[in-house]
């Protein structure tokens, strides 16, 4: 296997209450001009960002933690408003005073007061850059003419953590506009059959958009371990397998 091409099984530190967060979740750090970014990895579509004081919660979901226990969010990303990526419960659990809730088209009527991003919108909240980017099926489709994802209705998210830019890609196929992005770092790419990507159509995505580090992400029974086969002859790719089922 290339040396540029790592694959991380399930390795990663364990947070510790220190941190703020003490339910065996594991983290992975990344180096960035402005101080450390650390990424919970929850589960499913599920991340939490810390950087520096700031906390930002993606898709918080009740199955998978205990949000009463976890940090506070000073920002909430929801990409769409199926009921694993739009739970209210664990929104009231994680809010705070001046908790800003940015959100989809299609999440529109369930979140009022939350800030709703269309696709190619861009915030910067808290020093924070978020730009909203299309999530949408191409091929797999509920029935002639019905996409799990419709185009509009739901969004990927690219986040600057200063000198690093972090896509977390909603649920999408590898839409041209998902292969146009640039200068991502680190990527989120979903593999959920039948409602997202193939290991094919990640590993697609992966050949344009570059990452550094890639992790599938909400990948449900798909076969993660076809995805660095796919990848063995990408140089400067870093694949992290991670429990994001």
């Amino acid at each position: 296997m290339p040396k540029s091409l790592l694959i991380l099984l399930l390795s990663a530190a364990v947070i510790t209450p220190a941190n703020g967060l003490a339910q065996g979740f594991a983290t992975d750090r990344f180096q960035t001009a402005g101080g450390d970014l650390a990424i919970t990895l929850i589960g499913h579509g599920t991340l939490v960002f810390a950087f520096g004081p700031t906390v930002i919660h993606v898709d918080p979901w009740t199955q998978l933690a205990d949000y009463k226990t976890l940090p506070k969010a000073d920002i909430v990303l929801i990409t769409h408003e199926h009921r694993d990526h739009l739970d209210l419960a664990a929104l009231d659990q994680i809010r705070k005073d001046g908790t800003v809730v940015l959100a989809s088209a299609s999440c529109r009527d369930a979140l009022p007061g939350a800030t709703i991003m269309q696709n190619g919108d861009k915030q910067t909240v808290k020093g924070i850059a978020i730009e909203a980017v299309p999530a949408y099926n191409l091929v797999h489709m509920r029935g002639p003419g019905q996409p799990y994802h419709p185009k509009g209705n739901g969004n990927g998210y690219v986040i600057g953590f200063a000198d690093k830019r972090v896509y977390v890609a909603g649920d999408t196929e590898n839409i041209p506009e998902m292969k146009a992005l640039t200068g991502i770092d680190v990527a989120f790419l979903p593999m959920n059959l039948p409602y997202t990507m193939t290991p094919d159509m990640v590993a697609d995505a992966a050949r344009s958009l570059k990452p550094k580090v890639l992790y599938p992400y909400h990948f449900g029974d798909t076969d993660t371990s076809l995805l660095p086969g796919l990848l063995k002859t990408e140089t400067g790719i870093e694949v992290r397998i991670r429990n994001l089922k």
